[in-house]
């Protein structure tokens, strides 16, 4: 069996081979281990590599499996860690100079729950500072590339991840999501990742890890198939008591969820939200692809979205958030800060009560709006993404013609969704006319990760993405 075709296989596939003993957990992480040697200085995706720890894990990992023990559902399978995620004896820099010394004494719930499924940590992958922009960039070292691409962008925040993931340097990947932050990348990357309801995923709190106080964050894996990404997501969620927001309902079984029938669904489609500029090629595209479902068994109409600013409200909310975690680094670390953290901190310092006020209250609003969509609707779907992935460093500054935003106009599909809370998922769906990726946005109800997961799979299988590959792999 060739080693490229060992490290592009789907995770599901690959626990199946190490559970049979046809292939050992030191031999798969050996692989990712010199491809990420071999192809990453292109892609700068890991911060951290952990390479002597990862063997060892390994290496434990195939004596269970000689002792005939109880195996966790990723036993053996080499995993990459967002470092924005704590690990307890790995370098844990929030993607930041002010911390690339830091190495915490403990876990974060979700990386807690990663061993315990038995996987193998190859490293942590590159963010932005703090993950507040959404494209990968900091002070640690060089951006972030695409490898479809190295002169583009992954975007981000989760651009370590996606990139490792599409590339062949890791078999899956831990992300988070603040607004668009694993679907972002996963669309200009190719791959899958499915931001779950806020509250599915715990997260950490306390002082041996430094968490941003994001309520609307949430972890989520990226994959390169659907399945994959529902395993990871079975691991990862479910209540924990040190975290007030985390769901006391019981996760789904979620790979389950992938062999379920769509047939019946009701799904709306919106080309933008009712104020989004789009490309022209990434809205034909995503169009095209909306209509699969009516293939499946689906009844596709439009969806009367009509969103009024809704940056409006997302910004004042999201970096006065920011500002409450890290507020006292504009006075103890000035000089060390990027200038898009320093933007993040200072408008969140500026943030009254009375603003805040008015964005929960904006929020309310747009949450309304869409119970009322899913009054009538299963499902929605849009372009993940108003264009493809961009050069590295400038985000576009016109849209179908038209002045965009430089910061959130090319992501005003993703950022209104952790608004509301609800499960959201990229998913492949074609290549622009350069080659690049684009993403189509699968959004369900509150809680219904379940019903994204099995129309992905669905859609999936109508129009399998598994054997394109990328540049850089």
């Amino acid at each position: 069996m060739l080693q490229h075709d060992i490290a592009f296989m789907s995770t599901l596939e690959l626990r199946t081979l190490i559970k049979d003993k046809q292939i050992s957990p030191v031999e798969v992480t050996k692989i990712y281990l010199n491809r990420i040697e071999k192809l990453d200085s292109e892609l700068n995706s890991y911060i951290t590599v952990t390479a002597d720890e990862a063997i060892r894990s390994a290496k434990l990992a195939e004596d269970a499996i000689v002792r005939g023990e109880n195996l966790g559902l990723l036993h053996g399978i080499p995993i990459s860690i967002k470092d924005l995620e704590s690990t307890k004896g790995i370098l844990s820099t929030s993607g930041s100079i002010i911390f690339k010394d830091r190495v915490p004494d403990a876990d974060s719930i979700v990386v807690e729950r990663v061993r315990q499924a038995g996987a193998v940590i190859l490293g942590k992958t590159n963010t932005p500072e703090f993950g507040v922009l959404a494209h990968t960039e900091n002070r640690l070292g060089d951006h972030c590339r695409n490898p479809w691409d190295t002169a583009l962008t992954t975007g981000g925040s989760s651009g370590g991840a996606a990139a490792a993931v599409a590339s062949g340097l890791c078999s899956i990947a831990t992300g988070s999501d603040g607004g668009g932050s694993i679907r972002i990348p996963a669309s200009f990357c190719g791959v899958y990742g499915i931001k779950p309801t806020q509250g599915r995923v715990p997260r950490s709190f306390g002082s041996q890890t430094v968490v941003v106080a994001n309520q609307f964050s949430q972890s989520g894996p990226i994959s390169r198939t659907v399945r994959d990404s529902a395993i990871l997501l079975q691991i990862m969620s479910g209540n924990d008591s040190r975290d007030p927001i985390s769901l006391k309902d019981n996760a789904d079984d979620y790979l389950g969820s992938a062999d379920k029938m769509v047939d019946g669904l009701k799904i709306g489609w919106s080309p933008d939200f009712g104020f989004a500029n789009v490309d022209a090629e990434v809205l034909n595209i995503t169009e095209k692809s909306s209509q699969v479902f009516q293939d499946l068994g689906c009844l596709v109409e439009s969806a009367y979205i009509r969103l009024d600013s809704p940056f409006d409200t997302f910004w004042p909310l999201f970096s006065a958030n920011i500002y409450s975690t890290f507020g006292r680094l504009l006075t103890s670390h000035p000089d060390e800060l990027t200038w898009y953290a320093r933007v993040c901190l200072e408008e969140g310092a500026r943030v009254t009560g009375a603003d805040y006020a008015k964005a929960l209250g904006g929020s309310d609003k747009i949450k309304a709006h869409f119970d009322d969509l899913f009054d009538h609707f299963d499902l929605l779907v849009s372009p993940t993404l108003a264009v493809t992935a961009f050069p590295v460093g400038e985000p576009p500054k016109t849209i179908a013609d038209e002045d965009a935003n430089w910061f959130w106009g090319y992501l005003p599909f993703t950022f209104p969704i952790n608004l509301i809370g609800h499960p959201a998922a990229n998913i492949p769906c074609g290549f622009d006319s350069k080659g690049l990726p684009v993403g189509l946005q699968i959004i369900g109800r509150k809680g219904d990760e379940s019903t994204v997961i099995a129309a992905s799979a669905a859609f999936e299988m109508a129009k399998p993405w598994i054997d394109y590959r990328p540049k850089v792999s």
